[in-house]
């Protein structure tokens, strides 16, 4: 259920090497990296069945819908198995529903013809209960396969009440990944616990390595 994330600017290539030696050690679902790290971490994870996840308009989500398809086309053809697209927030705040509704749709067209799985980026901080449902029916309209809480690069990241609000309106139907602020097993199961389905951390690690000593204490 944990993307990895490694999404800050700075970072070596044995970093990178690290993070996807844990990712393969602890069995995540995929690491989250920046378009130009793809190719690199896709050749990491070659014939480990931990996916690459390309994080699109990230983290503010102001490119044009063009940029971000091209962005999102360019991360498939260098191995991206998931994209997680951030919603242009202005549009949307502006009520400009057809431009974030035709970014969501590229995305998704072009993903499903690829086999690659869809995630759109809310960052729901920014955001009121009735903006956070609207994009939340949208991506349920256009086939998106996940819908996403947060970049983790705004002044608010993932609650359980977001998680809450947004698994009401997809009901079953979508993934809900929580990311952003998710350090610790206690705030993972909460996520869980509330309808999340994905986490995105970096402290996938600390978060597993904290379940395996508690499940130990246990016996």
């Amino acid at each position: 259920m944990i993307d990895s994330t490694f999404l800050k600017p700075n970072g070596t290539y044995e970093d990178m090497v690290k993070h996807c030696a844990e990712a393969r050690q602890y069995g995540f679902a995929m690491v989250a990296v920046h378009p130009a790290e793809v190719e690199r971490c896709a050749q990491l994870l070659q014939g480990c069945p931990v996916r690459v996840g390309a994080a699109i308009g990230f983290p503010l989500g102001q490119n044009t819908p063009e940029v971000k398809l091209f962005e999102t086309k360019d991360a498939i053809a260098r191995g991206a198995g998931e994209i997680d697209m951030v919603i242009n927030v202005r549009a949307l705040q502006s009520g400009d529903l057809a431009l974030v509704r035709g970014e969501i749709a590229s995305m998704v067209r072009v993903c499903r013809a690829s086999g690659v799985i869809s995630k759109v980026i809310l960052e729901t901080c920014y955001l009121t209960d009735e903006q956070k449902r609207l994009v939340c029916q949208i991506a349920l309209e256009e086939g998106t396969d996940f819908v996403k809480t947060s970049t983790g690069f705004s002044p608010g990241g993932a609650t359980v009440e977001d998680i809450r609000l947004m698994r009401a309106v997809v009901g079953e139907k979508l993934g809900v990944k929580a990311s952003g602020g998710i350090r610790s097993l206690e705030i993972a199961l909460a996520m869980i616990e509330a309808g999340a389905t994905r986490l995105g951390t970096s402290s996938g690690v600390a978060i597993v390595e904290e379940l395996i000593a508690a499940n130990k204490g246990n016996r």
